[in-house]
């Protein structure tokens, strides 16, 4: 049909109009002050039996999705586990197919993973954790040692046989590596472990403690909270332990080191101006700057976004409380009651530890959203999580 030359425009613009109303495919929303949390995307899930439903349920929701049904659904996810496992995405919006995988060779439990990574990376443009190791620490009585975990908290496996106190596990990034304290030869020592070789050597035994080592992003250097000197100072030293120098010099207590991205800057935990409170200093030396967390008090165990946008850290305010703050200092936002938080690779997702009936347990928090899952435990009271990155 033609129209006449005064009507077209009109109809162009209305057409223009209902492209722009036309519902978009669903978008990352983070805003961590909402008290409920950020919009979840509704996606369902079909032809999924036993442990590769619970799989893809719990790897999903944790990371800003709400698995409901079909008619509520903006993305639908189909497929099978019998032998293998297969997944076909599709988006409701748009009537097309986003994804269709199969996957073989692995366990179905792996396989699922690797399915909800898939899901997670097409649909947000983010990559996904469902396949990422975490470290923890495991009491058993008066002992306790470090144990590595799936993200989930499956198929955990013992690393130290120390028969002592074991604390503070801190990931080599992209290395199977790990740092931890132990009071093996009856001084708080730190140790260096090769996952892969199961080797193991002393890093830091120097009179006093030696606590809280942190590589750096790039595995080169460690800073570490040594007393050597006096009161717990932070330092900081090449991976093969030698150039050491001390990066604070004050009477009170540090701890907690944390680096930046960029492998510029040590965030950490001081008493200096009485209380416990955020601050930060180059990784070369220099004065230490006091990190605003908007009036909060007794703040410590600072973890920095691997975005380089956020620092979550633990404030004791009656009971301990998780709270996150720009990386540059400001306006702190409360999140959960817990301690020992650390990121996820995907600044987004942070591990945590809460009290469950006196007990310790390890949980995950998907910060936009709000939603929190407890990992699976093994025997004893699990705390101090750390993420591979």
């Amino acid at each position: 049909m033609k129209y006449p030359g005064s009507i077209r425009p009109l109809l162009f613009a209305l057409a223009s109009l209902a492209i722009c109303l036309a519902p978009l495919p669903a978008q990352e929303q983070i805003d961590i002050t909402h008290p409920g949390g950020s919009k979840r995307i509704p996606i369902s899930l079909e032809g999924y039996t036993g442990e590769v439903l619970n799989v893809l349920t719990f790897d999903l929701e944790i990371q800003g999705f709400e698995v409901t049904g079909a008619d509520k659904a903006q993305y639908f996810v189909s497929g099978s586990n019998n032998s293998d496992v297969t997944g076909r995405l599709a988006d409701r919006v748009s009537k097309s197919t986003l994804l269709s995988v199969r996957y073989t060779g692995g366990t179905l439990r792996s396989e699922a993973h690797t399915l909800s990574d898939a899901i997670v990376e097409k649909i947000t443009g983010r990559n996904g954790i469902a396949r990422s190791k975490i470290a923890f620490k495991v009491e058993t009585g008066q002992n306790s040692e470090i144990y590595v975990a799936d993200y989930d908290g499956h198929n955990a496996k013992q690393v130290t046989q120390d028969h002592t106190i074991t604390r503070d596990p801190a990931w080599v990034p992209a290395r199977r590596v790990l740092y931890y304290t132990s009071y093996k030869a009856g001084n708080p020592d730190i140790y260096v472990h090769d996952l892969q070789s199961g080797t193991r050597r002393a890093f830091a035994r120097y009179p006093g403690l030696n606590a809280g080592a942190a590589p750096s992003p790039d595995g080169r250097r460690v800073a570490l909270v040594l007393s050597k000197g006096g009161s717990p100072d932070i330092y900081v030293c090449d991976a093969d332990g030698s150039n050491l120098k001390p990066l604070t010099r004050t009477r009170e207590a540090e701890s907690s080191p944390c680096w930046s991205p960029d492998g510029r800057t040590i965030c950490f935990s001081s008493r200096h101006e009485g209380k416990s409170a955020l601050f930060v200093v180059s990784a070369e030396g220099g004065s230490m700057r006091r990190l605003s967390t908007g009036g909060a008090l007794n703040c410590t165990e600072p973890d920095w976004s691997p975005d380089g946008k956020q620092i979550v850290f633990t404030r004791l305010a009656g009971d301990f409380e998780i709270c996150v703050v720009p990386a540059g200092g400001g306006a702190m936002t409360p999140l959960v009651a817990g301690e020992d938080p650390a990121w996820a690779p995907n600044s987004r997702t942070v591990i945590f530890t809460r009290r469950v009936k006196g007990k310790r347990v390890v949980s995950l928090l998907d910060v936009p959203t709000k939603q929190i899952k407890d990992i699976q435990q093994t025997s004893g009271s699990c705390s101090q999580p750390c993420w591979a990155k």
